[in-house]
């Protein structure tokens, strides 16, 4: 199954039946023969079920069947598909009709699953992400791994934790412009370590707008946006992204570590610990405040953003002239005929 959305791993109380079941949109969603294997009926069985249940208006396709891209073994070699999937209220459906003891037991771990999900924002199997199955060819762990990496190193959490561990400084004041100023001094001396420029660098040597996206490697929603031109991030190579996201990681686990120890220190003190932790990594470490503001950077990309966004729509202006014409070209044939 392709790891494209969060999987949850079923197995039955006699151990007999090990599904890996996709979990999106605040549903789990089954295939016709995982539900077969689930209930232990055979694909005509449930497929018959599945007829009965929609041709009797139960419910309603739309809103019970997804089509997800998935990935099996045929003999040797992977091969991709789109199959349709049920979500849970189908399952259910069908779990009653076939009256299996497994329905019970399933819609138990499926309610404890999907609790979990909704609450802490994710599911996690622990007993077998500590004791991976040998039976099952893929194993996910370093993709969870490296998409933890990723979420501690967003802005977002990066800046929150940051806060947290400085907030131990000594003479830290929230309100000041130096402990403000002091995250961004953070940020773009671990960029610095990875790629040589500070964020606001990045953004202005790699923001063009006759680039592909802008030059942006990554963005929210389906198209770049205004907002994500600004983010040096979205810039990052997926080696620069990761190599990022590492030393990120490494950088927290070391400051909180240093914090946990409640040895006083202060603002400066926690400046020179950054440098030695990269000097120890044998990183890079800028020595000023770059060449070009934060504030001059998101200016230079937001001008960028606008002539990009001249240019695509001159082009989408072009590809409708140009279907226009076919469409005239088409009527002028058929006329002669």
């Amino acid at each position: 199954m392709a790891p494209d959305s969060p999987l949850a791993m079923f197995t039955s109380a006699d151990g007999k039946t090990r599904l890996q079941i996709r979990l999106q949109d605040d549903s789990l969603w089954l295939t016709q023969k995982q539900i077969a294997d689930l209930f232990e009926r055979s694909n005509k069985t449930i497929s018959e079920h599945i007829n009965n249940i929609y041709g009797e208006g139960e419910l309603e396709p739309d809103a019970t069947i997804r089509k997800f891209r998935t990935v099996a073994l045929e003999g040797t070699r992977e091969v991709e598909r789109l199959l349709d999937h049920y979500n849970l209220d189908a399952v259910f459906s069908v779990g009653y009709r076939v009256r299996s003891v497994r329905g019970t037991q399933f819609r138990k771990w499926a309610n404890q699953v999907l609790t979990e999900y909704l609450i802490k924002g994710f599911a996690m199997d622990d007993e077998r992400l500590k004791n991976p199955d040998k039976d099952i060819s893929t194993d996910y762990f370093d993709e969870l791994l490296e998409r933890i990496r990723d979420i501690r190193a967003s802005e977002r959490r990066f800046y929150q934790k940051i806060t947290d561990i400085y907030a131990t400084a000594s003479d830290y004041n929230k309100g000041a412009p130096v402990s403000h100023s002091f995250f961004a001094t953070v940020q773009n001396k671990l960029h610095w370590a990875i790629h040589g420029h500070t964020a606001a660098e990045l953004v202005q040597e790699r923001a063009h707008s006759e680039l592909p996206n802008m030059g942006l490697t990554s963005w929210k929603g389906k198209q770049v946006t205004k907002k994500d031109v600004s983010v040096a991030k979205n810039y990052l190579s997926p080696d620069e992204l990761k190599g990022l996201n590492r030393v990120v990681t490494m950088y927290l686990d070391f400051a909180e570590l240093q914090a946990e120890r409640k040895q006083s220190m202060t603002m400066k003190q926690w400046a020179t610990k950054l440098d030695a932790f990269l000097e120890f990594n044998e990183h890079n470490i800028l020595t000023n405040s770059g060449k070009i503001s934060h504030k001059i950077a998101q200016q230079l990309a937001e001008q960028e953003y606008e002539k990009f966004v001249d240019i695509r729509r001159v082009e989408l202006k072009n590809v409708v002239s140009d279907f226009d014409e076919l469409i005239s070209k088409t009527k002028l044939i058929n006329k002669k005929k």
